[in-house]
């Protein structure tokens, strides 16, 4: 059994930072691979950055580019989203999720492991 644990978000304005981190414990070999989703009311949820087992290959979505930073402490099973800039549009449920493939993707379907989430709000 893997559980992952969402932490760091919250209320911020604009232009603001925010620091999410998610823990990984239990069976933490078995989630290799790791990513970010969001989901904002009403929509479906949707990818925002991944990283491989490794760290070296990191992936975002266009609307994140340069403003996100995703990375990982496999030491701590931890893996980290830095997000500045942040903008209203950016404001959802976080949720973290991991798959057992060393290689990231941006699929939704492919990951087998989730979080609870955590909201992120940011006011205009």
């Amino acid at each position: 059994q893997v559980q992952l644990v969402e932490s760091g978000g919250g209320l911020v304005q604009a232009g603001g930072s925010l620091r999410l981190s998610c823990s990984v414990s239990g069976r933490a070999g078995s989630s290799r691979a790791m990513g970010w989703f969001r989901q904002a009311p009403g929509k479906e949820r949707e990818f925002v950055a991944a990283i491989s087992w490794s760290g070296v290959n990191t992936y975002y979505a266009d609307s994140v580019k340069g403003r996100f930073t995703i990375s990982r402490d496999n030491a701590k099973n931890t893996m980290y989203l830095q997000m500045n800039g942040l903008k209203a549009e950016d404001t959802a449920v976080y949720y973290c999720a991991g798959r057992q493939s060393l290689r990231a993707t941006m699929g939704t379907s492919d990951y087998d492991y989730w979080g609870q989430g955590t909201q992120v709000t940011v006011s205009s």
